[in-house]
C-alpha cells in the first residue's frame, strides 16, 4: 500500500526542533529510495534483466547480437556472455549480472537458468510485499524452501559411472543441444569428453594434505576433496584457426602451438623425439643493470667477443651432450646458438609462452630446466610419438602428437569466421565444464524442466505442513520453479498454459499412484518422476527415455544461487545514489 504524504508533512519532517531551520542530512543532489519504493524498484530491475535472456533458454533458443564499445560484434546465446556485454546502471541489475558470472566460474553451465529463476523469485515476492508481509518473513520462508528443494534434488538424483560412455554422451548432448553448435552435436560431444578425460588425472594428495583441507581423508562431504584433478583452463588449450569446416575440428593426442623453427635448415619431422624444455635464454647474458666497460687495447675487445661466443658455445655443448632432438625455450636463442644447434641436427624453438611450455611438459613427460648446466637425463621428455611442422592457412604450427598417456591436450577448432569460432569455443567450454562436474560429483538430474517441476510439486506438498505466516513464501518458491518448464514451452511456441498444467498434473498423479512406491512401511520411498518437456517439440516426455540429463552440481548450484540472491535483494530497503562532491 502506498501512502500519499502531503508536502506540509514532508516539510515538518525536514524541520528540526522548534526555532531551528530545516536539517539537511544528505546532499540535495542525492537520490534516495526507501521502504516499499526501493523494494519494488529492485524487483522491476530484476524483471528487466531476466527478460533480456528469457528467450535464450532451451534448444529452441534465439541468439542475441551485441555491439561492444570498440565496434566489435558478439553473437551468442550464453547467458553470462550476454550480460557481461550489457551496460546497466541500476545497482540491483548489476548484482543480478554478477550471479551469472559466479555461476559460470563455479560450475560453467546454467548461467541463463539462474537469472531467470532469481528474477521469478523476486517477481512473485512482489505480491507478498503488497499484502504487507515483512521481507524478513519472506526470506525465512524462502530459506526453508531451499532446504526442502535440496532434499528433493537428492531424492531425484541418479548416480552415474563416469566410464559409461552412452550416459556421458547423453549428458553432454543435453548441454550442447541448447547451443548454436547443436548442429554438430556428435562431434562436439566427442571432443568435450575426450578433452576432459585426457586432462583428468588422479590426485596424489596424502591423508595429511586432505586433513589440512579440514576433512577426514575420505570424507565425501568436503567439496574440495576430489580424488581427481581436472584443470581444463591450464591444460586443455583451445586453438581457433579460421577457415576449413567445423567437422575438421579435433582434439590432439598431444599439444600444438603457433611457432616456426628458429632456423630454416632444422628438421621439420621427427618420430619419437627427445624433447628438452628450458626457461633460460640461449644467448650471451646481459648485465642486470647498465654496465660500462672501458677497453684500451684492441686485443681486449677481441677477447671479450670471444668470451661471449665461448659462453654461448658452452651452453650449446651442454645441451648437445644429452642429444635432444627438439629444444624449446621460453627466452631468446641467439644466431650463434641456432648455428650450433642446427649443426648438431637439433630443432630449436624460442619465446614460447610459459603456459604452452607447461602443457608441452605435461604431455611429453619433460621437466622445464632453468640452467643448461643442471640438465639431467630424466629431464628429457620421451613420451611424444611424432613431432611435425604443418602449415594451416598462412601460419606454421608445431605439432607434438601421439603422446603416450598425455595429461594435456590442444583442441583445434576450425570454422567459417571468427564469430562462429568464438561461439563454438563458448559452447565447448560449457560442455567441458559439465563433464568436469560429473567427474567430480558423479550424480545426474533429469533435464527439460523435470527437476524443477518435481521440486515445485514437492514444495506444494511440504507447504501444507509449514505453520504460520511462512507458508505463503514457502509455496511461492514452488510456483517460481515452474518458470523453467514454462519458458521452455514458450520458446517452443506451444500453448504454455496447457503444457505446464498437463506437466503439473502428471507429477501430481505420479505421486498419488501406489505403483510408484518402492518398499514398505517406514522404508517406503517414492520413485523419482522424470517427466519434463521436450524442448524441441514441446511435448511431455519421460526424460529417462529421451536421455536428457544434467549434472547434479549445476542444478543444485542454480537453485541455491537464485534463492540466496533473491533473499539478499529482498532485504534491501534503502537505495542512496549520488556522487560525492569533488574536493
Amino acid at each position: 500500500f502506498f501512502y500519499n504524504i502531503s508536502s506540509s508533512t514532508k516539510m515538518a519532517a525536514m524541520q528540526g526542533p522548534p526555532g531551528y531551520g530545516p536539517v539537511m542530512v544528505l546532499n540535495p543532489k542525492t537520490e534516495r529510495k526507501t521502504g516499499r519504493q526501493a523494494q519494488l524498484s529492485n524487483i522491476t530491475a530484476a524483471r528487466a534483466v531476466s527478460d533480456i535472456i528469457r528467450t535464450t533458454l532451451g534448444p529452441r533458443s534465439m541468439l542475441k547480437m551485441l555491439l561492444d564499445p570498440m565496434g566489435g560484434v558478439v553473437i551468442t546465446n550464453d547467458g553470462n556472455c550476454i550480460l557481461r556485454e550489457v551496460d546497466v546502471s541500476h545497482p540491483t541489475a548489476k548484482s543480478m549480472i554478477e550471479l551469472s558470472r559466479a555461476q559460470d566460474e563455479e560450475v560453467g553451465d546454467g548461467t541463463t537458468s539462474v537469472i531467470i529463476l532469481a528474477g521469478e523469485m523476486l517477481i512473485l515476492s512482489e505480491q507478498l510485499l503488497r499484502i504487507n508481509l515483512h521481507p524478513t518473513v519472506i526470506v525465512s520462508g524462502y530459506n526453508l524452501a531451499l532446504q526442502e528443494a535440496m532434499a528433493i534434488c537428492e531424492r531425484q538424483a541418479l548416480t552415474v559411472d563416469v566410464t559409461d560412455d552412452k550416459r556421458m554422451k547423453q549428458l553432454v548432448q543435453s548441454c550442447i543441444g541448447t547451443k548454436f553448435s547443436s548442429r554438430w552435436n556428435d562431434k562436439m560431444v566427442e571432443m568435450a569428453l575426450q578433452a576432459v578425460l585426457t586432462v583428468a588425472r588422479a590426485k596424489s594428495s596424502t591423508p595429511a594434505q586432505s586433513a589440512a583441507l579440514g576433512a577426514a581423508p575420505n570424507s565425501a562431504s568436503n567439496p574440495y576433496n576430489h580424488k581427481v584433478e581436472v584443470d581444463i583452463k591450464r591444460y586443455a588449450k583451445v586453438e581457433k584457426i579460421p577457415g576449413g569446416e567445423i567437422t575438421d575440428s579435433c582434439v590432439l593426442k598431444g599439444v600444438m602451438f603457433n611457432k616456426d623453427t628458429s632456423h630454416s635448415k632444422m628438421r621439420r619431422r621427427i618420430t619419437n623425439p627427445r624433447i628438452l624444455l628450458l626457461d633460460c635464454p640461449l644467448e650471451y647474458k646481459k648485465g642486470e643493470s647498465q654496465t660500462n666497460v672501458e677497453i684500451t687495447n684492441t686485443e681486449d675487445w677481441n677477447t671479450m667477443l670471444r668470451m661471449e661466443e665461448e659462453y654461448v658455445e658452452n651452453m650449446c655443448m651442454e645441451i648437445i651432450a644429452f642429444q635432444p632432438d627438439v629444444v624449446i625455450t621460453e627466452k631468446g636463442v641467439s644466431d650463434l646458438a641456432q648455428h650450433y644447434l642446427a649443426k648438431a641436427n637439433i630443432t630449436a624453438f624460442r619465446r614460447l609462452r610459459k603456459t604452452d611450455n607447461n602443457r608441452v611438459a605435461r604431455a611429453t613427460g619433460a621437466t622445464i630446466v632453468s640452467r643448461t648446466d643442471e640438465i639431467q637425463e630424466g629431464d628429457i621428455g620421451q613420451r611424444c610419438g611424432l613431432f611435425e611442422m604443418r602449415k594451416i592457412s598462412d601460419e606454421w604450427f608445431c605439432f607434438l602428437e601421439e603422446c603416450e598417456d598425455p595429461k594435456a591436450c590442444t583442441i583445434i577448432l576450425r570454422g567459417g569466421s571468427k564469430d562462429v569460432l568464438n561461439e563454438i569455443e563458448r559452447n565447448l567450454h560449457d560442455a567441458m565444464e559439465v563433464v568436469r562436474n560429473v567427474v567430480y560429483d558423479p550424480k545426474l538430474l533429469p533435464g527439460g524442466g523435470a527437476t524443477e517441476m518435481a521440486v515445485a510439486a514437492g514444495l506444494r506438498r511440504a507447504g501444507l505442513k509449514v505453520e504460520g505466516v511462512r507458508q505463503h513464501p514457502f509455496c511461492v518458491v514452488g510456483d517460481a520453479m515452474e518458470v523453467i518448464p514454462r519458458t521452455l514451452a514458450q520458446n517452443c511456441g506451444v500453448s504454455v498454459i496447457r503444457t505446464v498444467t498437463q506437466l503439473r498434473a502428471k507429477h501430481a498423479s505420479f505421486h498419488n499412484d501406489a505403483e510408484n512406491v518402492v518398499g514398505e512401511g517406514a522404508s517406503a520411498v517414492m520413485k523419482p518422476c522424470n517427466w519434463g518437456i521436450n524442448g524441441t517439440t514441446g511435448d511431455l516426455v519421460d526424460m529417462e527415455e529421451l536421455g536428457i540429463w544434467e549434472p547434479f552440481s549445476v542444478k543444485v548450484q542454480t537453485i541455491k544461487t537464485a534463492i540466496e540472491s533473491a533473499c539478499m535483494i529482498l532485504r534491501i530497503d534503502d537505495i542512496v545514489s549520488g556522487s560525492k562532491k569533488g574536493k
